[in-house]
């Protein structure tokens, strides 16, 4: 059998690179990441070393719907990348812009209430507990000022 080669492969509304590994093309999305593409192409018996632009169409869309619901298909809830959702309580995975508003939305929240971290994203500075003396400096920095001798 014959397969067709693709420069550019849409998964789940991102164009991926055809070149790429299917391990690696598949990471290209949002919300995956390569541990989660690798559980994606055990479940699917894809080959990840395989160039990702060889994909059948309906293996793409195998890939899709593994993607929208990986426990599903047996992939561990532990991989998903929203557990125990704030407004649900259910084990979710999301993946492109979906993803970015509901970490949008929990940025908002913890503004909101006033927290910690929600201060701290407020105010643009570190929230992890980085260092802020010498970096993250924004605006014009003021260096060092030596004293006179």
């Amino acid at each position: 059998m014959e397969r067709s080669f693709r420069y550019i492969v849409r998964i789940a509304a991102t164009d991926v690179d055809g070149d790429l590994k299917t391990i690696y093309g598949l990471a290209e999305v949002k919300g995956v990441g390569i541990s989660l593409a690798n559980a994606v192409c055990r479940v699917l018996g894809l080959d990840p070393d395989m160039k990702i632009g060889y994909l059948t169409d309906e293996e793409i869309q195998k890939i899709e719907s593994v993607i929208a619901n990986p426990a599903k298909y047996g992939i561990p809830e532990w991989m998903l990348n929203r557990r125990k959702d704030y407004a649900t309580g259910q084990n979710i995975h999301l993946v492109g812009a979906d993803l970015i508003y509901y970490v949008r939305q929990d940025i908002e929240r913890e503004k909101k209430i006033k927290s910690w971290r929600g201060v701290r994203h407020a105010l643009g500075l570190k929230v992890r507990g980085q260092r802020t003396r010498t970096t993250g400096r924004t605006g014009i920095t003021v260096g060092v000022k030596k004293r006179r001798k």
